[in-house]
């Protein structure tokens, strides 16, 4: 069938030549899709009718056209925002002014910032805007004589322009993608704990996919090789009330079935409603991630989600491995401090008290978390200087001369010169809590005699936390004092020895700090 359509723009002959294979495609039942929103403007009725009766049949990848029309440029400016997704604008060029629809493309490009939308500029005056200019200065995506333009050649050029929005939207949709991607994967970087880590996958999982209902993890303890439940670890969404739940049998029986499957062959399971993703780690630690939701992933959603699994992979690897040698570096800080507590016979047991009840006491007193963790891995080192005390001043039984009270009181510079020349962070913070932790609220300590808040907060939170386990300790130099005892020696030394509000914070939590001896106690 041909357009007709005359120089000055108005619809002349139809002719029925459309192909029968067109005529086919229109009559097979198929599923419904949203349209391609497509924009007329033209100031010829005739144009638009003529240009929606032709395309009344047309079908691209299953979805026809939705028409939104404009008369005028001017209108056509006002309609363009309330189009969403908008695959197409047909634009004639001469309608209220000689260079009308020349303006709008420079409207939506520049104006609007809208480089999606593929233009094809429909003119029936040729000779006002010759082609090879307007190609080369406006962003347009094709250029037809209305006089030519027929019935095919209108189907031909939808096709084309219809699958370049198709590819473009493509790449744009992987690049929003990747960056998504990319953003997740940092939230799962920065998390350093296995539970905050397990909770964060499921959260940019879901919202990577904007998913409704939610996920479910699943760790396998390391000494079961054949599980027979599989234990939710951390859930969002619709699956939080299956935490501490068996998956297996709570969720319905074909999950269940793809949990043991993943699990049994040792690799992801990817299935139209749901998957279940498997990972393992150096330490032969196996985890399960189920995503459930009533959907099937794109070509495009299916890659996005490869490449954040191949990232959590990572994550998880590198979680362990961080965890690994975190370990082993606060292990080797606990065999140091315990070696300086037992040249002075005192119990390890002792530096990972103070270690717990810093760590409590700087959370009471409102310090950041990742303060409050530096301060349980710090302050063991508090007496790492007692290593270069002579044992027989260190270790004598009863009250020190002047001049070994002297001496030993050198433990705190040392153990401060000592962790000093480390450049990390952990290290320089337990030189001040080594050099500080004897200095007293009121200026009256040692080795600088500092005041009040020139002692740094975590060498005072130290010093409190040693005294109250030293009291309750035997020593070679004294025996274990009793509760009521030491309530009161604390609370008398409050504005002297030690800063009021941690005394309070102190007396506060001392249940807490009672339960800890006990769960630590002296060899």
């Amino acid at each position: 069938m041909r357009l007709g359509l005359c120089s000055s723009g108005h619809a002349a002959t139809l002719e029925p030549a459309m192909p029968d294979a067109l005529f086919e495609f229109a009559e097979e039942k198929i599923e419904v899709f949203d349209p391609w929103n497509v924009l007329v403007v033209d100031d010829e009725p005739g144009v638009h009718e003529v240009t929606r009766l032709v395309l009344s049949n047309f079908r691209f990848e299953q979805r026809g056209l939705k028409f939104f029309h404009a008369y005028s440029a001017e209108e056509a400016r006002k309609l363009l925002p309330s189009i969403p997704d908008l695959a197409l604008v047909l634009l004639d060029v001469v309608m209220e002014s000689e260079n009308a629809g020349l303006e709008l493309v420079r409207y939506i490009r520049e104006e609007l910032k809208n480089t999606f939308t593929r233009i094809v500029l429909r003119t029936g005056q040729p000779g006002q805007a010759p082609e090879q200019s307007v190609i080369a200065e406006y962003d347009i995506n094709d250029y037809k004589d209305k006089t030519e333009l027929t019935a095919q050649k209108l189907y031909t050029t939808l096709f084309a322009t219809l699958r370049a929005y198709r590819d473009v939207m493509i790449i744009e949709k992987q690049k929003r993608g990747l960056e998504r991607v990319i953003n997740a994967s940092t939230q799962i970087f920065s998390h350093q704990k296995s539970q905050e880590f397990a909770s964060a996958v499921l959260d940019q999982i879901t919202n990577l996919l904007g998913m409704r209902k939610g996920a479910l993890y699943c760790k396998i303890p390391e000494y079961q090789h054949t599980p027979e439940h599989f234990v939710v670890a951390a859930a969002n969404g619709d699956y939080e009330r299956y935490i501490n739940h068996y998956a297996d049998e709570d969720l319905p029986a074909h999950i269940a079935v793809s949990l043991k499957k993943a699990f049994k062959e040792k690799r992801s399971q990817f299935n139209q409603d749901h998957y279940v993703l498997f990972f393992t780690d150096s330490q032969n630690s196996e985890s399960l991630l189920y995503v459930g939701e009533t959907w099937q992933l794109s070509d495009v959603e299916f890659s996005l989600v490869e490449l954040f699994c191949t990232n959590v992979s990572i994550a998880y690897e590198n979680l362990h491995l961080n965890k690994e040698l975190f370990d082993s570096q606060l292990e080797m800080v606990h065999l140091l401090a315990g070696a300086a507590e037992t040249r002075s016979r005192e119990t390890a047991n002792h530096v990972r008290r103070v270690a717990i009840y810093a760590e409590m006491m700087g959370r009471a007193y409102g310090l950041p978390e990742n303060e409050c963790t530096q301060l349980k891995f710090a302050s063991p080192l508090h007496d790492i200087g007692k290593i270069g005390i002579p044992d027989a001043i260190l270790n004598k039984p009863g009250q020190h001369t002047d001049e070994e009270r002297a001496v030993m009181r050198t433990h705190a510079t040392l153990g401060a010169i000592m962790l000093a020349e480390s450049k990390r962070p952990l290290m320089q913070l337990a030189a001040k809590i080594a050099g500080e932790h004897h200095e007293n609220w009121d200026g009256s300590g040692y080795p600088k005699g500092l005041k009040g808040t020139d002692i740094c907060t975590a060498a005072r939170i130290t010093a409190l936390v040693d005294v109250f386990d030293a009291l309750g300790s035997e020593r070679c130099y004294k025996n274990a004092w009793g509760d009521e005892q030491i309530r009161e020696f604390i609370s008398a030394e409050s504005g002297k020895k030690f800063e009021p509000a941690l005394v309070n914070l102190l007396l506060q939590n001392w249940q807490t700090m009672q339960q800890i001896r006990v769960e630590y106690p002296d060899c």
